[in-house]
């Protein structure tokens, strides 16, 4: 897990930087003279603005961590049994073509409906997503 972290740190923190760049402080400081707590502050003020950012951070992690399977190969051996490690067994030493086609298969579903479901949501301005 921590090569993994290692390896898709810079896949969250740019697309943040790049939304933490742009934050207006001055709403933070017009809340703070409202009397609101620091909490309070980062939840209604900062967080909004960064929303952006995080959620193409999330989707930029989330979906070649889905597929990883060189790093915890390496790094985990067979202790770590993840996707792509399942699927990569099945097309490489147990010659399963057939049962790693349906894991990919379904995996690409589920991964598709999941980034369905979370477009659907991020469109919807009634519904919060963080």
């Amino acid at each position: 897990m921590v090569g993994m972290f290692c390896d898709f740190v810079p896949f969250m923190v740019l697309p943040l930087y790049a939304s933490v760049e742009k934050i207006d402080w001055s709403l933070a400081e017009a809340a703070m003279d409202l009397g609101a707590g620091r909490w309070q502050v980062f939840r209604h003020a900062l967080l909004p603005q960064i929303k952006p950012g995080l959620i193409a951070g999330t989707i930029l992690v989330f979906l070649p961590a889905t597929g990883q399977f060189v790093i915890p190969d390496l790094l985990g051996g067979a202790k770590t049994v993840m996707l792509g490690n399942a699927i990569q067994q099945q097309f490489g030493p147990s010659r399963d073509w057939p049962f790693g086609a349906a894991i990919a298969f379904i995996a690409l579903g589920l991964v598709m409906a999941g980034l369905w479901l979370f477009s659907r949501k991020a469109g919807d301005p009634e519904v919060e997503i963080l």
